[in-house]
């Protein structure tokens, strides 16, 4: 995934109760999320800045390349360009300290959600990216995926996937 430059909506301000897909690249697309430190490392710190921001993580998945962020603004003041900025930097300085190397591309991908299907549908894109690649043969047997707002069950009830849904071939 080759994001170039995207550039933040002009004429959108980005604070508010706003939903937001974002995927974040590490740098130079290497495989850094298969160990489990690097992937609680990163969590960790998108949970501080979500915290300080008030988002809610409705859906994350950390696959071996990028991650894949569902959050919602839960606070009139939550500020979704501070949370881009923050999550990527405080992840960012900390992988750096504990693991000696860069973690993200510069650029990552934003779309600002309008409405109740698309959040389900990108829910559903998150919950599915690890069986799509091969990862996992079931969504609740990969390790680095989740939410900090409800439950995988709760989740794979809403996007209506089974939690023994397999891999369709073809």
């Amino acid at each position: 995934m080759i994001t170039g430059k995207p550039e933040h909506l002009k004429t959108f301000d980005y604070i508010g109760l706003y939903r937001y897909f974002l995927t974040f690249c590490t740098h130079e697309r290497r495989r850094l999320f298969e160990n489990a430190d690097a992937v609680l490392s990163a969590r960790t710190q998108i949970e501080r800045a979500a915290l300080e921001q008030r988002f809610a993580l409705i859906a994350y998945c950390f696959m071996p390349d990028h991650v894949h962020l569902l959050i919602e603004g839960q606070a009139e003041d939550s500020d979704g360009r501070c949370f881009i900025a923050r999550a990527k930097q405080y992840s960012g300085f900390h992988h750096r300290a504990r693991f000696g190397e860069r973690l993200w591309q510069r650029y990552g991908f934003e779309r600002t959600l309008r409405d109740d299907e698309a959040t389900v549908s990108v829910a559903r894109y998150i919950f599915e990216n690890p069986l799509k690649a091969g990862l996992v043969e079931r969504i609740a047997d990969y390790p680095f995926l989740g939410s900090n707002a409800y439950t995988i069950d709760q989740i794979l009830e809403a996007v209506q996937l089974p939690d023994d849904w397999r891999r369709r071939s073809g």
